[in-house]
């Protein structure tokens, strides 16, 4: 190779896209010469323009990329200009088309014109000659006639002309909105050009506005349909005047009737006249189509409203219950059966759960609501806006259930609630009844409600009933008794035809009541229950009796009644106890402090559970109670499992005085779980005392029966006559199968709360009560022998009985029969006398002893 061809380098040429063109069907092929041998083509004048272009050298293959030239460079660098000009270019082509058909339909509308109005004026002409000929004679008349022709002629073609303004008019409202918003979205697209990417075109923003008028105001959807249906008739109306030789008014109306009836078209004739009727009616069909839907839309809205419980209770004086749990039947009875004297009343309960699903439970419940209206919504109680939704500035009384679960997230759910209530600005009629679960809790709910807030401390409540059901058998069913309005209850009425007596009088005034106690006006309306004798009742003073309803009883005058003397003075000495507790309650501390303060001194106290010994004491430390400092009573722990037949074996179960079985703490959220381990409990116990006390029978001679050996339930009743069982029910339920059996005396957990919740609801006056009879000093009820008033046989009245009762400072409100299963409270006829047993016991309030 010579020295051209080993240079420094080649330059390849490659011909022009033009040349290329020209030359595609020249002799001459494609080829590649070097710089030894350069090939030279013929002379053409077109080879002069072709491009070189330079690759540079390089050994890799990743480089070798062409060099742009700079107007390549520049044409690339402005791609938003290539981007504008076809918007641009379809805008106007656009706008061009919409200016062209609106021209062509102006040009067809005047041409149609100038042919009636050529018409007219022939016409005009033959009426004329017609004229002239019929009233030759006249010219007086012919004058009128040509005169009142031209008039015609003349107000003619002002019709016309008003009627092609009014069609003319109509089409450009139609094509006004189309121009202006393409206008819009051209000047939209000029302005956001150099950042296409952020644009929000302009159909989204106008859907958007939209979207957000519809949504934010409740009217709007009418108003738009409105304004449609208006410029249908509108516009409709215009472009029959065009085309129709009515006039407007009846135009409007005929628009009006092809809206409002798509049919009415059908009697149109002419094109024009059609094609306008065709249209409106086709608007019409649009307007109501939206219509039907706005209307079944608002319909749909309104049932789902009702459905969910949304819509607002109109109700006065009604009784509101805030929340949802196992309580809320009983409840629901207590204050159906104290509005029964009323002819019923409301209750209304909202809960954060559907209206639905609270309307079916309630359904369920088998009981009669003696004309009681229950109401259910659904919402918060820590909403202020769910809460007027109810009416609760309007509410009687307001009756806050706790939740089921965890004690303090209740607790601290009652106190939101509380607070939510206080911060009604329409402020509050009634009271509020706060269900807590824990007694440590009560201080802070009254500290925020003030004196609008009554609480009933469920669980302590309870604990406390259980000890003195445990301790007096029977007890349970008389504060069944008291508590609900079945029977007998709690009322405080002032009477002033009694101002002046002594209590002693007092006592005996009422035929259908009991009194109990005195509101005494000079201490700010504070309950004495139990007064003494010779207190003598103030202006403004209120009796508290035990009667069956606040209209049944009234003073009448005394009767003349024997006091008599008690037959022997005594007081029973008090024995030391031994009791069992089976399962772990929270407030398992208040109980063993109630019990060290009542029981005599050498009592044991077994506590029998699966909570390790250490933490027990752990537990009882931390609630406050110094194990060290109890004086009467000794703890004994053993550690087990209350269902299982051997873990009870190995306790003494025959030696016990009373036995309590508690709803477990680890399942008391569930009634049924709760309620079945305490009756296996039951059972078992019972069947363990069965097959023991025989031989503990015939060792101390002191237990006989006439069942037979093969009767278990038989065994078990025996077994019951020895030891006193209470078993803490939750589930109303478990009732029935308790009642039957007979081998315990039970109490119902939940039905006695709902009781006590539905009495304070009803009187909060009553809580006073309450809290002092459950409390550790005051007063309490008691079941007492015959003996301590009467000699076996000895006829007496209940009045007698009563006044006898008094010199021990006591108030026999019943009594109980040797054969009967219930006790009477509040008796019928007590000024008559009758034989009493020395087995018939008497309910009495009297002081803690």
């Amino acid at each position: 190779m010579d020295s051209e061809t080993s240079g420094s380098g080649r330059d390849w040429f490659f011909p022009s896209p033009s040349f290329l063109r020209s030359s595609s069907s020249s002799q001459y092929g494609h080829r590649f010469y070097s710089n030894s041998k350069p090939y030279t083509p013929p002379t053409l004048t077109r080879i002069r323009h072709r491009r070189r272009v330079k690759f540079p050298r390089t050994h890799t293959l990743t480089n070798d990329k062409p060099q742009l030239s700079d107007t390549q460079n520049n044409v690339n660098s402005s791609p938003n200009n290539n981007l504008i000009f076809p918007s641009q270019s379809r805008f106007q082509f656009a706008l061009l088309t919409l200016t062209i058909v609106f021209f062509l339909l102006l040009l067809l509308l005047l041409l149609r014109n100038a042919h009636l109005e050529s018409q007219l004026t022939k016409l005009q002409g033959d009426i004329l000659g017609l004229n002239i000929i019929l009233h030759a004679c006249h010219q007086l008349d012919t004058f009128n006639v040509t005169s009142s022709s031209s008039q015609d002629a003349n107000s003619g073609l002002s019709e016309n002309f008003k009627r092609n303004l009014a069609l003319f008019f109509s089409f450009i409202l139609l094509f006004i909105p189309l121009i202006i918003f393409k206008y819009i979205d051209y000047v939209s697209k000029s302005i956001f050009s150099d950042n296409l990417s952020e644009r929000v075109s302009l159909n989204k923003q106008l859907a958007y506005r939209v979207d957000v008028f519809l949504s934010v105001y409740p009217y709007a959807k009418p108003l738009v349909l409105l304004v449609a249906t208006v410029l249908l008739i509108l516009l409709g109306g215009l472009a029959l005047f065009g085309v129709t030789t009515e006039d407007l008014a009846h135009c409007l109306w005929l628009s009006w009737t092809y809206v409002a009836d798509s049919g009415n078209h059908a009697s149109s004739q002419g094109i024009g006249p059609r094609l306008v009727a065709i249209s409106i009616s086709f608007g019409g069909m649009l307007i109501f189509a939206m219509m039907l839907g706005l209307v079944s839309d608002a319909i749909s809205e309104k049932f789902d409203s009702l459905r969910k419980g949304k819509s607002e209770v109109v109700e006065q004086n009604h009784t509101l219950i805030l929340g949802w749990s196992d309580k809320l039947g009983s409840l629901l009875n207590q204050l159906a059966i104290a509005n029964e004297s009323l002819g019923g009343g409301t209750v209304a309960v909202m809960a954060e759960r559907d209206k639905e699903e609270m309307e079916l439970d309630i359904a369920k419940m088998e009981f009669d609501f003696k004309g009681t209206s229950v109401i259910c919504r659904s919402g918060s109680p820590l909403i202020v806006a769910d809460l007027k939704k109810v009416s609760v500035s309007k509410a009687r009384a307001i009756i806050v259930l706790a939740e089921d679960g965890n004690a303090d997230q209740s607790d601290a759910r009652a106190l939101r609630t509380v607070l939510s209530l206080t911060g009604v600005k329409e402020g509050l009629r009634g009271h509020i009844v706060v269900e807590l679960s824990d007694l440590d809790n009560e201080v802070l709910v009254k500290l925020v409600g003030g004196d609008l807030v009554e609480t009933v401390v469920a669980h302590d409540v309870i604990g406390r009933l259980m000890i003195q059901c445990a301790r007096q058998p029977g007890l349970a069913q008389i504060w069944e008794d008291i508590l609900g309005f079945e029977n007998c209850e709690f009322y405080i009425k002032r009477w002033p035809q009694l101002e002046g007596m002594q209590f002693e009088d007092v006592l005996i005034s009422f035929p259908a009541a009991i009194p109990c106690g005195i509101k005494v006006a000079s201490y700010d309306g504070k309950i004495i229950l139990n007064p003494d004798d010779s207190y003598v009742l103030q202006e403004g003073d209120e009796i508290l009796v035990i009667a069956e309803d606040d209209d049944t009883y009234a003073p009448a005058s005394l009767p003349t009644v024997w006091r008599g003397s008690l037959p022997k003075d005594f007081v029973y000495p008090k024995s030391p106890e031994r009791i069992l507790f089976c399962g772990w309650r929270r407030d398992m501390e208040d109980m063993i402090m109630v019990l060290d303060a009542s029981l005599a001194h050498g009592s044991e106290l077994w506590m029998f559970n699966d909570v390790p010994e250490k933490e027990r004491e752990k537990k009882l430390t931390d609630g406050g109670l110094d194990i060290n400092r109890l004086e009467n009573i000794s703890l004994v722990n053993r550690d087990g499992n209350a269902v299982i037949r051997r873990h009870l074996e190995s306790l003494p179960l025959e030696s016990f005085d009373s036995i309590l079985i508690l709803a477990d703490e680890s399942v008391e959220d569930s009634a049924i779980q709760a309620d079945s381990r305490s009756l296996a409990t039951l059972l078992l116990i019972r069947d363990i005392q069965a097959r023991r006390l025989p031989y503990v029978a015939m060792a101390s001679q002191t237990h006989g029966g006439s069942f037979s050996k093969g009767s278990w339930i038989g065994e078990m009743k025996q077994a019951s006559d020895k030891t006193v069982i209470i078993s803490e029910i939750l589930d109303p339920r478990t009732k029935n199968l308790l009642s039957m059996s007979r081998i315990s005396d039970y109490v119902l957990s939940n039905e006695l709360v709902s009781m006590a919740l539905a009495m304070v609801a009803e009187d909060r006056q009553i809580n006073d009560v309450l809290e002092e009879l459950f409390a550790e000093e005051g007063n309490e009820m008691h079941i007492r022998p015959a003996d301590l008033y009467l000699c076996e046989g000895e006829e007496l009245s209940f009045y007698e009985i009563m006044l006898r009762a008094r010199q021990r400072r006591e108030i026999v409100i019943g009594y109980r029969l040797d054969n009967a299963e219930r006790a009477v409270i509040n008796p019928p006829a007590k000024t008559d006398r009758r034989k009493w047993s020395l087995k018939d016991v008497f309910v009495v309030i009297t002081e803690k002893e």
